[in-house]
């Protein structure tokens, strides 16, 4: 895939550096600025599944020794 854009980018090699890092910052832009911020409320980030101790009930009382 890489070899298929450095052959499909126009220039000499500085112009396809440039191009190719300019591509790379095209798609870290849309990632960060399209894709991420659509699918972030459909992953699970907020389903946990540890139980928080209820404010009335007494702490584990501590082991006999």
């Amino acid at each position: 895939m890489y070899v298929w854009i450095w052959r499909h980018l126009p220039g000499n090699v500085v112009a396809k550096v440039f191009g190719s890092l300019l591509v790379f910052a095209g798609a870290c832009a849309l990632l960060f600025l399209v894709v991420f911020p659509w699918i972030e409320p459909r992953l699970p980030f907020n389903d946990v599944t540890v139980n928080t101790p209820h404010a009335h009930s007494s702490p584990a009382s501590p082991s006999p020794r």
